[in-house]
């Protein structure tokens, strides 16, 4: 995997930074070879090990919006980095002129392709996480929701086909028509990929990269997670995984018939989010020393496929 950094850390402006914690003197900076948004890097100190995160994006107002649901739902057992306060008691500062936070390094890598013991796992502790996160109480409008999807499409349309502008038309008129007001609503992690997800041998020990994080529909966060990992290459649903994930999910925090019904409607809102996404990153670069923008096409995929099989997936959810 390609590493993507856009802003350059070296050892001695980190270990200028430290002073600021009590962590003792840096022994190894390493840029982390994931993710295409912010710049990465595992740090480690003589009291252990760390992520630090230089944010490319979001504003030091958004921040602590993220880095306090980090905190309150590690509090609360779900295995999720905490936030590592300074001496002042901040998790926020500043590096390089970018806002910057560190997190404790959680043991475990991510799994490339899950099995469907896997995927339960997934689906149990995503719904261990949505029910924790009914008690935090800040709120968070998702910025890359529906409107986010309009405006998106309108700067990527330029550079498609007939074939995928209509594609990409249809599908945004469908959701306009879409009502997800009465569905079951809370803090979603909106991007929880494989990559982001951390095991040890069968043991789900980490969900990382929280700054996707919002208010939103929960099955909407559900679709996102079955859309990358109960998938073919060819953007098909794996069955096996698919019905393992919605099992242990739905015995966690059991979904009522209108998120039942509204499930085909989500999983091709999460495939056209992505899609869009990457769209974007591909015909919009954001400079960087060293960066990789992700194949849109198989999200692509994924939405004709979802849109494809609207009634199976219906039929899917009523016999789990």
């Amino acid at each position: 995997m390609v590493m993507s950094v856009y802003t350059s850390v070296t050892p001695a402006q980190l270990s200028d930074w430290l002073r600021d914690f009590s962590l003792g003197q840096l022994r190894d900076l390493k840029g982390i070879a994931s993710g295409i948004t912010n710049t990465n890097y595992f740090v480690t100190t003589e009291s252990g090990r760390y992520v630090l995160t230089l944010f490319e994006h979001n504003t030091a107002n958004e921040l602590p919006w993220f880095l306090d649901l980090m905190a309150h739902l590690a509090d609360r057992g779900i295995p999720c980095p905490h936030p590592v306060a300074n001496d002042a008691g901040q998790y926020l500062s500043e590096l390089n002129g970018k806002p910057a936070a560190l997190v404790t390094c959680l043991r475990g890598s991510s799994i490339e392709s899950p099995a469907p013991e896997h995927c339960a796992a997934m689906g149990q502790v995503l719904a261990q996480m949505h029910k924790a996160g009914l008690s935090f109480g800040a709120g968070m409008e998702n910025p890359r929701g529906p409107r986010w999807w309009r405006t998106t499409a309108e700067a990527v349309l330029p550079f498609l086909d007939t074939e995928d502008r209509a594609l990409l038309q249809t599908e945004l008129a469908h959701q306009a028509e879409f009502r997800a007001a009465d569905l079951p609503r809370g803090v979603i992690h909106g991007d929880m990929f494989r990559d982001n997800v951390l095991f040890d041998g069968a043991q789900l020990t980490g969900l990382i990269d929280f700054y996707y994080a919002c208010e939103d529909v929960l099955a909407y966060d559900l679709a996102i997670t079955v859309n990358d990992w109960c998938v073919h290459a060819d953007g098909r649903l794996d069955e096996p995984c698919l019905r393992a994930m919605l099992a242990a999910y739905h015995a966690e925090r059991p979904l009522g018939a209108e998120e039942r019904a509204a499930w085909p409607t989500l999983l091709c809102a999460a495939a056209l989010r992505f899609w869009l996404s990457r769209l974007y990153d591909l015909h919009y670069p954001l400079a960087g020393e060293i960066t990789h923008a992700k194949d849109p096409g198989h999200f692509r995929r994924i939405l004709a496929d979802r849109i494809a099989q609207r009634e199976v997936l219906r039929e899917i959810w009523i016999s789990t």
